[in-house]
């Protein structure tokens, strides 16, 4: 699994917002063109509350960068999150991996003491 520290476009001397592998950025840049997203949007990436184990993954796209966002990029990918999710994702690898119950986004987060068994909550 090949790994990409997201370059903090706001500062680089914090710990990494988030890395993204190969196969994310990969498939992030498959669904933006399907999507017909151009270069004008970038991914957000969020936690909100809820879930069976507390916590929710929220991902989208969105062109609109906001005051308390920080900035990361990859390979070309802008990926935003908000100043609130930072607390929870800070150090997070998002992966895409595939295999007998489907294929999707999965995130590798050290702050998740617990998950559930689908893996899209966590608690913290």
């Amino acid at each position: 699994m090949d790994v990409h520290v997201a370059s903090d476009v706001a500062s680089s001397a914090e710990e990494p917002v988030m890395t993204l592998t190969d196969r994310a950025v990969e498939m992030v840049k498959t669904a933006m063109q399907r999507e017909n997203r151009g270069a004008e949007y970038a991914l957000r990436v969020g936690v909100v509350g809820g879930g069976c184990s507390g916590f929710s993954y929220t991902m989208s796209f969105d062109k609109e960068q906001k005051a308390d966002d920080r900035v990361v990029e990859v390979d070309g990918v802008r990926v935003l999150v908000d100043a609130a999710s930072l607390e929870y994702l800070a150090g997070t690898t998002l992966d895409f991996v595939s295999g007998l119950h489907g294929s999707g986004f999965k995130f590798v987060n050290p702050k998740a003491e617990r998950t559930c068994g689908c893996g899209s909550s966590f608690s913290a």
